[in-house]
């Protein structure tokens, strides 16, 4: 698989509005000041220094959107879902469908994990991603 130029993948609105329905979500933890999906949001821009670290944050048993950075550092944000349920609240994720990793099975398999049939077209590209996508539901 060639290699992205960036592991920056903007949510589609599209597959948003289908699964915020749903979930009703308070915060997206994994976002910026250009693509954040809810009024509370963590990311490296935001303005309060304090919202900066979605990762090591306390989401305090909210309904959490995460679409994270799809680099190294993903299996730490599956982790950190893992645990944000265990504790009593509920995460959705936005992930690359790769069935093969530890991270996958250490923490995305004992969820709901869902498919998503075809390619999705991230942010406003008008081609598909070079990679399969999933949803997972880190639940209580």
């Amino acid at each position: 698989m060639p290699i992205s130029k960036t592991d920056d993948w903007a949510t589609p609105a599209d597959l948003w509005e289908k699964l915020n329905q749903m979930h009703a979500f308070d915060v997206d933890a994994a976002a910026s000041q250009s693509n954040h999906l809810c009024d509370k949001w963590y990311g490296l821009d935001h303005d309060d220094i304090n919202r900066r670290d979605g990762l090591n944050a306390q989401w305090d048993g909210q309904m959490v959107w995460i679409n994270p950075p799809y680099g190294r550092v993903i299996a730490d944000w599956a982790k950190a879902a893992q645990l944000h349920a265990s504790g009593g609240g509920s995460v959705v994720m936005l992930l690359p469908s790769r069935t093969d990793t530890r991270w996958f099975h250490d923490y995305c398999l004992p969820n709901d994990v869902e498919f998503i049939k075809g390619r999705l077209k991230f942010g406003g590209s008008k081609v598909s991603a070079p990679f399969p996508s999933m949803i997972v539901r880190f639940n209580p």
